[in-house]
């Protein structure tokens, strides 16, 4: 594949440019593209021709582009996000039913919490997280949950690169990521809207091994944190079972 004068390739040139869309930014220019992605304007301006002319790219109004239908046709494909998803919505709205606020599935991709499920009902709590978004690991009680039960490498690549920030949010983190550990849930006050609290549980495969993460978002003193905690706890039993199941 050809490469830039950089001896970048054309490939994670084209990447750049799809990730300059995010939640927060679901439609760009192509100068904002450019900035976004650091590129030249002229290379940014071609690459978004190319990546429109395929349909991963869908030209709006005013010289504004968004994620196109291929691209969103390609992603739904992802076989383990989407197989997650489907076996985790039936629980989530049974968690959504008990809590009458926000639940949502996520998993850690990239040192970030991806979320990849969201369920909300009329008059829940702020939630600033929404479906393929990405939040903070240290700032969200899904993000602790995740944590605390990944894998010993990936923890210790996670606070290689964002130790630092995570311990000015959380000094005693260690200690922080043990309990949530040992009491298999995470409860977070303020951390992302000061009139939220996060409560999150994390599901767990064969012998412990972390899949993701489901948590609710409430307001702060939410008198039935404790029901929260068993219904994600028994959504999330559920959710490991439904997933160890074969399919027929």
């Amino acid at each position: 594949m050809a490469n830039s004068s950089s001896g970048e390739a054309v490939l994670d040139r084209s990447v750049r440019v799809l990730r300059a869309f995010d939640a927060a930014h679901p439609s760009l220019g192509v100068a904002e593209i450019a900035a976004r992605a650091e590129l030249p304007r002229t290379t940014a301006y071609r690459l978004v021709a190319q990546l429109a002319e395929h349909g991963l790219l869908e030209h709006v109004s005013d010289g504004r582009y968004r994620p196109g239908v291929v691209l969103w046709e390609v992603a739904t494909r992802a076989s383990a996000p989407t197989d997650l998803s489907t076996a985790a919505l039936p629980f989530l709205e049974d968690v959504n039913q008990v809590v009458r606020h926000s639940v949502q599935l996520s998993i850690l991709d990239d040192s970030e919490v991806l979320v990849l499920e969201r369920l909300s009902r009329p008059g829940h709590a702020i939630n600033q997280a929404h479906r393929a978004s990405r939040l903070p690991v240290h700032r969200s009680s899904m993000g602790l949950v995740l944590l605390a039960h990944a894998a010993d490498r990936e923890r210790a690549e996670y606070l290689r690169r964002h130790g630092e920030a995570a311990r000015a949010t959380h000094p005693r983190l260690e200690h922080t990521l043990e309990t949530v550990r040992l009491q298999g849930f995470a409860v977070l006050d303020g951390f992302i809207d000061a009139e939220t609290t996060g409560i999150a549980v994390p599901v767990l495969g064969p012998k412990g091994r972390l899949i993701a993460a489901l948590g609710v978002v409430v307001p702060v003193g939410y008198d039935a944190a404790e029901a929260a905690v068993m219904s994600l706890r028994t959504a999330s039993r559920g959710l490991a079972r439904a997933l160890a199941t074969p399919r027929s």
